[in-house]
């Protein structure tokens, strides 16, 4: 009796760890849930989800939305997806958003964008909405010297065909500066830019911009224009302050060599001046070397003192009558002195 008891007791035991592994390992609320969606999905598809890593309700879910859609997506679609490391309910939900604004996409098309890494379903909503981006001010110079400064709005639709592989928002928005940039250049003035603004946007509308990238424009709306610095004018200062550092630089170069080139002279004066004493001092003794050789008598040496006394004499006079000249033409000048 007692082992009886026992082995029923080991029995319900056993039948409850097996219930709670089926259920642990098989969602069954899941799948009574896509039976009622009519999806067809079997135990054995659940099973085989689990031993693969795969979570069901990522893909049972989105396989429910896409059936009540009217979508004929297949399970093995899904899951190949979301092995591939994509997010099956975001491509689910753009293809039902496609299908509603009949936009052409295939779920191969939807799963590829999402592998790609952008956000398919973003790109289907901005297909049907477009997109404003704006772009930061924007410096150009025109042919007058003075800058203009604008910025622009560009309205995007999202190219469902160009996302793989197209180039994003910061492609669309360098190109629209760059055609904002080369048509103020080429402006003869500043004030036809102000006068005609919508001549830039149709301008930079009309080079293709969205060739290579993710979108299409739609339109480009300048926002605002405004004067900025008269760069021609401080390009001119800036030059003409070189030209001046230049020219200076280039005096006091001649101003040293000048400075140089009088030291020299009145290095050589001295050099000469020092000549001429020397010379000097060789004349006495040349005087009585002539004296002793009979070559100079004794007259001719009082001689040549006479004209001496009589030189001095003179340059003493001739500074005299200097000195009464400068004092009557000062008398002339100022009477009471």
């Amino acid at each position: 009796m007692l082992e009886g008891i026992i082995s029923g007791i080991i029995f319900v035991v056993v039948i409850i760890v097996l219930l709670v592994l089926f259920f642990t390992f098989i969602p069954v609320g899941l799948w009574i849930s896509a039976r009622a969606a009519g999806v067809k999905v079997s135990i054995l598809n659940l099973f085989g989800m689990r031993l693969r890593r795969v979570t069901p309700s990522r893909i049972v879910n989105p396989q429910i939305k896409a059936t009540k859609a009217g979508l004929d997506l297949s399970i093995n679609k899904l899951e190949a997806h979301y092995l591939a490391g994509g997010n099956v309910d975001r491509v689910v939900n753009a293809l039902i958003a496609a299908q509603r604004a009949e936009i052409p996409l295939t779920f191969e098309r939807a799963a590829a964008i999402d592998l790609a890494g952008r956000n398919v379903l973003e790109a289907v909503q901005m297909s049907v909405n477009p997109k404003v981006i704006e772009t930061p001010v924007i410096a150009a110079i025109s042919k007058d010297g003075i800058e203009v400064r604008a910025k622009a709005r560009v309205t995007v639709r999202a190219n469902i065909d160009r996302l793989v592989g197209g180039s994003g928002e910061e492609t669309i928005i360098a190109r629209v500066g760059e055609g904002i940039v080369t048509t103020v250049g080429s402006a003869e003035t500043h004030k036809a830019v102000l006068e005609n603004p919508d001549s830039i946007s149709q301008t930079v509308l009309n080079k293709g911009l969205d060739s290579g990238t993710a979108f299409e424009i739609l339109s480009i709306d300048i926002a605002d224009v405004d004067v900025g610095r008269n760069i021609g004018a401080q390009l001119q200062m800036d030059q003409a302050n070189a030209d001046k550092r230049i020219a200076q630089a280039k005096a006091e170069e001649r101003r040293a060599m000048a400075v140089a080139a009088e030291q020299e002279m009145k290095a050589k004066v001295q050099e000469m001046k020092a000549l001429v004493v020397e010379a000097e001092a060789e004349v006495p003794r040349a005087m009585a070397e002539a004296l002793k050789g009979g070559k100079l008598g004794v007259m001719d040496y009082y001689n040549m003192q006479n004209v001496k006394a009589d030189t001095t004499m003179r340059d003493a006079i001739g500074q005299i009558n200097s000195n009464a000249q400068k004092q009557e033409e000062e008398i002339k000048i100022d009477p009471k002195k």
